[in-house]
């Protein structure tokens, strides 16, 4: 189901991302993103492999997984991608549809507009970058010492 430039932005309100962005700002948003809808298995990025899209689901759920190890679920709201589009490197995880899924896909050049425009996301975009990182710091791995 496609999406009006109302719904997709009555859905980005509901995204933490964009939750302090005016509608304006929204509306921005709203106009630079693509919707596609996927079925389950679907493979969204591919570990190692050049990112060339930054994705908000709108709808399922999917897996992450890093050298083939499930570490992450991520739904509605969620968003990922962003790191390579960030630093024009490798994808870090494999992203699988585990359900059917609706999402709001931005291409490299619809974020970088993003980002330079919207400030507000930029930010947020940054402290789930930070959140990320902390996250697989704090992360138990097999060479942890005891």
């Amino acid at each position: 189901m496609r999406r009006t430039s109302d719904q997709k932005i009555n859905l980005l309100k509901k995204v933490w991302l964009f939750s302090a962005c005016s509608d304006k700002e929204l509306k921005r948003v709203a106009s630079l993103a693509d919707q596609i809808d996927t079925d389950e298995g679907y493979v969204l990025t591919k570990e190692g492999r050049p990112g060339v899209e930054f994705f908000v689901i709108a709808q399922g759920k999917a897996k992450v997984a890093i050298r083939n190890k499930k570490i992450a679920t991520l739904g509605a709201g969620d968003f990922f991608g962003e790191m390579a589009l960030l630093d024009q490197g490798p994808r870090a995880a494999t992203v699988t549809a585990e359900t059917p899924m609706s999402l709001l896909v931005l291409d490299a050049r619809s974020f970088a507009t993003l980002l330079d425009s919207t400030p507000t996301v930029s930010r947020k975009i940054l402290k789930g970058v930070a959140q990320r990182l902390r996250a697989v710091e704090n992360a138990p791995t097999k060479f942890a010492t005891h």
